[in-house]
């Protein structure tokens, strides 16, 4: 496996993928001053990856939007990195690219999009719709039958009650409490969560 980041996000993957016994070919980064990460090789920065002939990576980047921009410039048939002790349900779908921490929870009837992080402590109930590039942070619950856009954050420690619609690239901010539904782009705080203004994405 290949992983691409070598941050703070990246730590947590490397740990996953060890976890599962999924062997480590080499890790990718834009430093060029850094050589080994977690004993592991840089070997080099994403253009240079992108030289590799290999289905076999993992974007280990926290950004929503860097995720989605590196992407579309790797293999379709992206690996998913999923902890072992997580628990998710066989009737939930979980999508390419996904990054899924330790004691996260998945319940049956979700679907999980592409590229998303479901983070450590975070729960997902039954019927959740997550999109793609979405980030469920630690700590982090959804109620049941809860849609989340594209790109949208969930802070850590935030609640959405049951049946919510988020809409795409929104953050809600830690600890909210969201009890309504929040349009695009909307950057939600507090209990119970209010908008104090919107994401210009660049």
């Amino acid at each position: 496996m290949h992983v691409i980041g070598a941050g703070g996000h990246s730590k947590v993957i490397v740990d996953i993928l060890l976890e599962s016994h999924i062997q480590i070919n080499g890790v990718w980064d834009e430093n060029p001053d850094l050589k080994v990460f977690m004993g592991y090789p840089v070997r080099g920065n994403f253009d240079a990856f992108k030289k590799v002939k290999t289905d076999k990576v993992i974007i280990a980047i926290g950004s929503n939007l860097i995720r989605k921009r590196i992407s579309g410039e790797i293999p379709e048939n992206t690996a998913v990195a999923i902890h072992p002790k997580s628990a998710i349900s066989k009737y939930s779908s979980i999508g390419i690219g996904t990054v899924i921490m330790p004691n996260a929870t998945i319940n049956a009837g979700s679907i999980i999009g592409v590229y998303v992080i479901v983070n450590t402590n975070s729960s997902v109930d039954h019927d959740c719709n997550l999109g793609d590039f979405v980030h469920i942070s630690p700590q982090a619950a959804l109620g049941g039958n809860v849609t989340v856009g594209e790109g949208t954050h969930i802070g850590i420690g935030a609640s959405v009650i049951q049946g919510i619609k988020i809409g795409k690239w929104a953050t809600i901010g830690a600890g909210s409490v969201v009890i309504r539904d929040v349009p695009d782009y909307a950057v939600v705080v507090g209990n119970p969560g209010r908008i104090i203004k919107y994401n210009k994405l660049t």
